[in-house]
C-alpha cells in the first residue's frame, strides 16, 4: 500500500480546517501532509480518523485536561471521525514519559473504574453521539507472546533510548524495567489497529506519537500525522495545572467555585487560557482583546470566559447564579448555599474551622484569624479564643469559603 498522500485542490474549507488545526498548538506534523489529507477528505468526503488515547490512571479530570479534549471537540465539529482510546491494556504496562522512575502498573478493576468515570466527564466536552469509544486490549491481547516478539522486531533499542526520559535515567543509573518499553511500542501499534489519520497529544507524548507514524509505515500504512497541545498552566499562571499542586479546576467542581476560580486568575494568563480553552473564535477574541487594550475593563473578558466554561460543564442557568453569587460576595454579601453541618461540644475557634472544612487544620484556622482572614456572620474575628455558645453561624475563611454551622451544648 502506498504511503503518499494524493494531492488534491485546497479550498477555502480546507484553509479554515487548518486555522482550526493550529490553533492553540505546540506542533503538528507534517503540516503539509495534514493538508494534503483535509484536502482528500473535503474532495471524497470520507471523514479523517482522530485518535487520542487516554490511560484511566485516575478518575478525575480538571481543565488542564480538557485542552486537548477542546482540540477534539474543534476537529468533530468539522465532521471528522473522532476515536476516544482508552488504554485498558497499556494503562497496565504504566506510562514511562516524563517520569524518572517506574510507574506503578494499574489492576483491571482499577482501569474499569477510573475509566468509566473519565470518559463520563469527557463527554462534558466531547460529542458522545459523534464519538467512536475503543479499548486497545481489543487488540493488544490477542497479539499474544509471538505477535509481541513480531511488534518488537519493528523498533531498536537505540531507537528507544532517543527518549529524553529513557536517557537520563540511564545515564543516572536510575533502573529501567524491560516493560517500559513495550509502552510506546504498544501506544503506536494501536495507531495501526486504528488506521489513525492524526494522534493528539500533550508535548510528553511526541516520542510515543512518532512511534505510531514508524509502525503504520512498517505495516504498509499512510502514517498518521501528530498534533502536540501544550500544558495549561494553573491558577497561579507559573506551574503547569495540576492537582498536587492544587492550581487546579475540576472539571465536576460546583458551578460557583468554578466560575470564582476563573475570575481569580491574572489579566496576562486570561488571553492564555482563552486561546487553550474558549470556543470563541479567533477573530472575536482579537476583537475583545482590542477593545480591552483600548480601555475596556479586563473583567469583562473575564467573567465571559468564566460564563463560558461554567457552561459548559453546568449550564447557561448555573452560570448565571455563580455570576449572582459572586458578585454578592464581592459586596460583602453571603451566599444563598453552601456547606451545613451540626456540631457538638466545647470547641474552640481553630478546631471549629477545622471541623467545618474551611482549613485543614486548627492551626492554619488560628493563623487565618491572625491575618484578619475569619468572619463570623460576616464580623471579622481578631479573638484566637473565642469559643461560640450554642446556635447557628455562618463561618468564613477568605472570600470565597463559607459553612453554616449549627453548635449543640455537648
Amino acid at each position: 500500500m502506498s504511503t503518499q498522500v494524493t494531492p488534491h485542490p485546497v479550498t477555502d474549507a480546507v484553509r479554515e480546517a487548518l486555522a482550526v488545526t493550529r490553533r492553540g498548538v505546540q506542533e503538528l506534523l507534517p503540516e503539509d501532509a495534514w493538508v494534503a489529507k483535509l484536502e482528500r477528505s473535503a474532495a471524497t468526503g470520507r471523514p479523517l480518523r482522530i485518535k487520542l488515547g487516554l490511560d484511566p490512571t485516575a478518575p478525575d479530570i480538571h481543565l488542564g485536561h480538557t485542552v486537548v479534549l477542546n482540540k477534539m471537540r474543534q476537529l468533530q465539529n468539522l465532521g471528522h471521525q473522532v476515536i476516544f482510546l482508552i488504554g485498558d491494556f497499556t494503562s497496565m504496562i504504566g506510562d514511562p514519559s516524563g517520569r524518572n522512575s517506574t510507574r506503578p502498573p494499574l489492576t483491571r478493576e482499577q482501569i474499569k473504574a477510573n475509566a468509566e468515570t473519565y470518559y463520563a466527564q469527557a463527554s462534558l466536552v466531547l460529542d458522545p453521539s459523534k464519538t467512536e469509544i475503543r479499548y486497545n486490549s481489543e487488540w493488544s491481547e490477542p497479539l499474544g507472546a509471538a505477535g509481541l516478539i513480531q511488534l518488537a522486531a519493528k523498533t531498536t533499542v537505540a531507537r528507544m533510548m532517543e527518549r529524553d526520559d529513557f536517557t537520563k535515567r540511564f545515564q543516572a543509573q536510575t533502573p529501567i524495567s524491560l516493560h517500559e518499553f513495550l509502552y510506546p511500542l504498544m501506544q503506536g501499534y494501536d495507531s495501526v489497529a486504528l488506521k489513525s489519520d492524526l494522534e493528539l497529544g500533550g508535548t510528553d507524548q511526541k516520542f510515543n506519537l512518532l512511534m505510531g507514524r514508524q509502525l503504520q509505515q512498517e505495516f504498509g500504512q499512510e502514517p498518521q500525522c501528530i498534533l502536540t497541545m501544550p500544558l495549561l498552566e494553573g491558577l497561579d499562571g507559573v506551574e503547569k495545572m495540576s492537582k498536587s499542586k492544587n492550581n487546579y479546576i475540576g472539571i465536576t467542581e460546583p458551578a460557583n467555585s468554578m466560575f470564582a476560580k476563573v475570575l481569580s486568575i491574572s489579566d496576562t494568563l486570561m488571553w492564555r487560557w482563552y486561546e487553550l480553552l474558549s470556543f470563541e473564535s479567533l477573530e472575536a477574541i482579537a476583537k475583545l482583546k482590542a477593545e480591552i487594550e483600548a480601555g475596556r475593563n479586563p473583567k469583562d473578558a473575564k467573567v465571559a470566559l468564566a460564563r463560558e466554561i461554567t457552561t459548559r460543564f453546568h449550564s447557561a442557568a448555573a452560570a448565571d447564579a455563580a455570576q449572582a453569587d459572586f458578585e454578592n460576595r464581592a459586596r460583602g454579601g453571603i451566599p444563598d448555599e453552601m456547606p451545613e453541618l451540626t456540631l457538638s461540644g466545647d470547641m474552640g475557634l481553630g478546631a471549629l474551622l477545622k471541623a467545618a472544612g474551611l482549613v485543614p487544620s486548627s492551626s492554619e484556622g488560628l493563623r487565618k484569624v491572625e491575618q484578619g482572614g475569619v468572619r463570623v456572620d460576616g464580623t471579622v474575628v481578631s479573638d484566637k479564643g473565642l469559643k461560640l455558645p450554642p446556635g447557628t453561624y455562618v463561618l468564613q475563611v477568605g472570600k470565597r469559603q463559607f459553612a453554616r454551622v449549627t453548635l449543640q451544648s455537648a
